[in-house]
């Protein structure tokens, strides 16, 4: 068994690969299969495979690694369910991507009282630059002032107005990020922010409460002033738990409902 890797308390953390340097850490017990997760993330922070691309079998990985391919595949099961790999059966793992139809609904609960769930279609209102509120600057891990881009846009199901959303992201990130691009671009979101931008999405916390509408938020969706809304803010995290997009949404009931799946 390579020495770097062990299920006992060590001063290092194994490196990704022949030649790399061990980090120094404090000691801590890390079951075998956990470093190995760990080693296979940090090749999915880097680049080394993309999103949609098939990563090494888990007997190349085992080789790689030096380690049993049940030890892989127990570390890929954990990835598999966080939602950062996927399995196809016949072809090998994949690394999950923004652009395939089930991650399309995985960050939208608000699902149709009857019928599929389906894409809605996007009301571009408002795309700017501007200095972070500081309450933003905060959840986004940045100093109040700096650089973030705006995005206000309404989002409706069958020509109905369903959801008003205004969204900020670090503008260091999304630099070039502009109203055209996103009016243009047909994909979801998160696909775009993906593709061009190297952020992706791989999980989110949210805040709910419900809320009446205000004369303003009741114009754009077409509802009586004082109608419940469900309010929703989202902190999303891509690799390394950063912070790159904080959401706040207005969603309206009247055709839809909200579901979270536990388990």
């Amino acid at each position: 068994m390579n020495p770097a890797l062990s299920n006992s308390s060590s001063n290092a953390t194994p490196g990704a690969g022949a030649g790399t340097p061990l980090s120094s850490a404090p000691p801590t017990f890390s079951p075998l299969y956990q470093q190995i997760k760990s080693l296979i993330t940090q090749s999915l922070q880097s680049g080394e495979w993309k999103p949609g691309e098939l990563i090494p079998s888990e007997m190349e990985l085992a080789n790689r690694f030096k380690v049993s391919q049940g030890t892989v595949r127990k570390a890929i099961d954990e990835l598999a369910a966080e939602n950062l790999v996927m399995r196809r059966q016949g072809k090998g793992t994949f690394v999950a991507s923004h652009h395939e139809a089930r991650a399309q609904y995985r960050f939208l609960r608000l699902m149709p009282d009857e019928g599929e769930p389906h894409s809605a279609d996007n009301q571009i209102i408002e795309v700017k630059r501007l200095r972070a509120p500081a309450e933003v600057a905060r959840l986004l891990e940045m100093k109040s002032g700096d650089s973030v881009i705006f995005i206000k846009r309404i989002q409706s199901f069958d020509g109905v107005p369903a959801i008003i959303e205004e969204l900020w992201l670090p503008g260091l990130i999304f630099k070039g990020l502009t109203a055209e691009r996103l009016i243009e671009y047909k994909g979801p979101m998160y696909g775009l922010f993906e593709t061009e931008f190297g952020a992706r999405m791989i999980r989110a916390t949210e805040k709910i409460r419900a809320v009446a509408a205000a004369e303003d938020v009741a114009e754009l969706l077409g509802i009586s002033v004082n109608t419940p809304l469900l309010s929703v803010e989202r902190v999303s995290f891509t690799y390394g738990d950063k912070p790159v997009e904080v959401r706040r949404a207005l969603y309206s009931t009247s055709r839809h409902h909200y579901q979270n799946d536990l388990s």
